[in-house]
């Protein structure tokens, strides 16, 4: 597929969904589309499915229109995936893909197999939205559609900071803006203004995290106690991993918080030395080299001590 056209052809309705917990790329890049069809192809019917988006992206156009559910929708004549690197992932929207007549999967991770009828996945491309980016016409992306795949790229590639920040993916980035939406007030307002909790949260973290394997590692937790007490989901919890990764000295930065008894999500950010897909997958995770996050059962020290194991073979 080289054109998103290449899949429209004789569809009358669509769907577009995305992973749970949707992030930044996860959200920009399935608005983006959704406005991208609703604006330039009219006659098709087009819904888009996530879980509820953060407060932070109500400047999104059209965000208002997402479905959190999928029970009792109809066999679509096409679904689009965006940003999902396996079927497991899909979350709310895991029924319409089976009932789905065609499916497509636009994606950016390295673990992803192509699980779709049609699938363009780039593992070099600095964010889904990127991918995305390259299959429209340019001429046919307003200010409005443009605003949402900047918002995914500038959240993959932390505001162009990331490896995976190519001149390709600045040239794009230049391309969007050139569409006058206001890009200052995207990056402050979706990427760095965080609540006054949020920031008591990392503090936290911050201030209890451990250094491991002689200072190449470093941990963070938030137990389930932390989570109710400070009144924090898991959405609020963006940039946590990020900030342990820039510790002077460290390779790897781990953060883990508990979404059940014994049982934690984990992020996982490298400074370039180790392989943090393969860190994941070995847990049944995923991702991207330096970038990626898994599900692990124990307690907070044997999931923190079975990680270190994986990136002490590395190191």
């Amino acid at each position: 597929m080289e054109r998103i056209e290449e899949v429209l052809e004789q569809v009358s309705t669509l769907a577009i969904a995305g992973h749970i917990r949707p992030d930044g790329d996860c959200i920009g890049s399935c608005m983006g589309l959704y406005n991208y069809i609703r604006e330039n192809y009219p006659a098709i019917a087009a819904d888009v499915y996530l879980e509820p988006p953060g407060e932070v992206f109500s400047y999104i156009s059209r965000i208002e229109d997402v479905r959190t559910t999928c029970e009792d929708a109809p066999s679509y004549d096409l679904m689009v995936t965006l940003d999902t690197s396996t079927l497991e992932r899909l979350g709310v929207a895991s029924e319409c893909f089976a009932k789905a007549k065609k499916t497509v999967c636009i994606d950016h991770h390295i673990s992803n197999i192509g699980y779709a009828d049609v699938n363009r996945i780039e593992s070099t491309a600095s964010s889904a939205s990127e991918v995305l980016y390259k299959l429209l016409d340019p001429k046919k992306i307003s200010a409005k559609t443009a605003a949402c795949i900047y918002t995914g790229i500038i959240h993959d590639t932390g505001v162009f900071q990331y490896a995976a920040t190519s001149p390709e993916t600045m040239r794009i980035a230049a391309n969007l803006m050139e569409t006058g939406f206001s890009f200052h007030e995207i990056i402050d307002g979706s990427f760095y203004q965080k609540t006054y909790i949020q920031n008591q949260v990392m503090g936290r973290v911050l201030a209890e995290s451990i250094l491991l394997l002689h200072g190449a590692c470093i941990a963070g937790v938030l137990k389930k106690k932390d989570l109710v007490f400070y009144g924090v989901e898991g959405k609020d919890l963006d940039g946590i991993v990020s900030q342990l990764r820039v510790t002077k000295g460290v390779e790897v930065a781990m953060f883990l918080y508990e979404i059940g008894t014994m049982e934690y999500k984990v992020s996982l950010r490298s400074n370039g030395k180790v392989d943090v897909n393969q860190v994941a997958a070995y847990f049944g995770g995923g991702g991207h080299v330096r970038a990626a996050g898994c599900t692990v059962k124990g307690t907070s020290y044997d999931v923190i001590n079975n990680l270190a194991l994986q990136i002490e073979e590395q190191l």
